[in-house]
Formats: structure tokens, C-alpha cells, sequence
């Protein structure tokens, strides 16, 4: 049997002794599943995730929910980053701690498991400490923080102190719908890709898009990049605008797969 720890909030220990952890995590591929770790020999590689995982906000802190499972239960393992790639694979529990025990540097490795965790399979809760373990990414200490919207939780401990001291190029007013139009415009056709990733980001920000001008950017669906087009997913998600819903439509005919990918994370509910 293959021992693994999975951190969760104290405040679901009652529920878990009575059945077990739920299959609420998203991995790979959008499968629902648990994440976990092998026990390792190392008491701070093993619960590496702490950190990280209370910047979240848990409450009543963190425990440690050590599992059991077969051996030849097919899990999910890779670094965290291959998540995005489809690149993590799929092979028995008793691999995955071998490869995982096997690494130089096993920090942010992950193990999924593609389902809940039966109550039977959980061998003890116990207290984790709330110290160890990387945050943000690990080697990030020692190195200037991001400050962006996307990298900083609001409310966090520090988060203000930090943003007042370290200015970010998105801070501030966002600049006008015409003028990002403009610069779509002036980067050619198809368009300069960097130029229009900065651009979509921008229009990402807002709650409703240019409705008369619309047709400006639905013409980015047909980009050579799919980034680009990838990026104008995110950028009209959230837009209240009538024909929103239509050009997702046609995104979700992408020939390229993570396109595909980002309107169906959109559209989830």
C-alpha cells in the first residue's frame, strides 16, 4: 500500500472521518480528484505544500490527512507547471512515490488522484506544522515579488504594504477602449502578436467591451497566432456585450486544442 498526505482545512476533519475527502480538485484534463504527496522521508519535502496552500485562507489552519492507497491505483503525477501542458502521467500509486522518491528536487511535484478518497483508506489526521514548505513557487525567496492582479491575493497578509512599495505597469487607471482599439489597429493585420496579447489584457479588465466596435476585435478569432486567439477568449469571458456569446461559439471550434480548452473553462459554472 502506498502512503500518501493530503493537506486540508482542520475545519473538514469531522466530515473526512465520517466520509472521506471529496473529489472537489480539478486536474489535468478537468478530471475531479483529491491532490496529495508521498510520505517521503523528509518531514518538510513531505508537507511542501503548506505554505502555499494557506495563502488561500483555511480555516482553523491546516491538517495532515495521511491515505492508503493500492498500489496499483491509477494516479496523475508530475510538476505542478506540466498541469497546464497535459503533461503529467498517469501510472500506479507505488510508481508515483517511486518517481517522486527518486528526484533530486521532488518540490512542486504533485500526485492527483482521479477520485474521492474512501474513508477506510485514510490511516490518521494529525496536526501539520503551519511553517513549512515554499510559497508562490519554489526558489521564489529572495527574489521581487509580483505585484500583478493575477499573482496577488487581496487581503493577504502584507498584500498592501507590498503593492504600495512595488509598482506594477497595470496599476492605475486602465487606458480608454479607443485607444486599445487604436493600437489593435496600428499593429497591421494580422497584427503583431505581442502587441495584441498586451492589448486583450487590458480589454480582460473591463465588465463590458466597446459594443459598437465589437467586430474590431471579433476579427482576432481568425489570428494565425492561437495565443492571440486564446487570449481573446479570456478578454470577452466576463463581457456583459451582446455578441459575446456568439464569438464564444465560435471559439469553441478552434482547431487549436487550448483554445478549445479556455472556453470551456469560461463557460463552466
Amino acid at each position: 500500500m502506498a502512503m500518501f498526505v493530503h493537506l486540508t482545512s482542520a475545519a473538514d476533519v469531522p466530515r473526512i472521518r465520517r466520509s472521506g475527502v471529496r473529489a472537489v480538485s480539478h486536474g489535468q484534463g478537468g478530471a475531479r480528484g483529491a491532490y496529495c504527496f508521498p510520505v517521503l522521508p523528509s518531514h518538510i519535502l513531505t508537507h511542501q505544500w503548506l505554505r502555499e496552500l494557506a495563502r488561500f485562507g483555511r480555516r482553523g489552519g491546516l491538517v495532515a490527512v495521511h491515505v492508503r492507497l493500492d498500489d496499483e491505483q491509477p494516479v496523475l503525477v508530475g510538476h505542478y507547471s506540466d498541469r497546464w501542458r497535459d503533461a503529467q502521467a498517469t501510472v500506479p500509486a507505488a510508481e508515483a512515490v517511486r518517481r517522486i522518491g527518486a528526484l533530486d528536487d521532488p518540490r512542486g511535484w504533485e500526485v492527483f488522484v482521479p477520485r474521492a478518497i474512501r474513508s477506510r483508506e485514510i490511516h490518521r489526521i494529525r496536526a501539520a506544522p503551519q511553517v513549512a514548505g515554499w510559497r508562490y513557487r519554489p526558489d521564489s525567496h529572495g527574489t521581487r515579488p509580483c505585484v500583478c492582479q493575477g499573482c496577488q491575493v487581496r487581503g493577504a497578509y502584507g498584500a498592501r504594504r507590498l503593492r504600495e512599495r512595488l509598482t506594477h505597469p497595470a496599476d492605475g487607471p486602465p487606458p480608454r477602449s479607443s485607444t486599445l482599439l487604436a493600437r489593435i489597429e496600428a499593429a497591421g493585420d494580422p497584427g503583431d502578436p505581442v502587441v495584441l496579447r498586451e492589448a486583450l489584457d487590458w480589454f480582460a479588465m473591463r465588465r463590458r467591451g466597446p459594443l459598437p466596435r465589437l467586430a474590431r476585435l471579433a476579427r482576432l478569432a481568425a489570428h494565425p497566432d492561437p495565443e492571440v486567439r486564446e487570449y481573446l477568449v479570456w478578454a470577452v469571458s466576463h463581457w456583459t456585450t451582446p455578441g459575446v456569446t456568439e464569438l464564444l461559439d465560435a471559439l469553441a471550434a478552434d482547431p487549436d486544442p487550448a483554445v478549445r480548452q479556455a472556453v470551456e473553462n469560461v463557460r463552466e459554472p
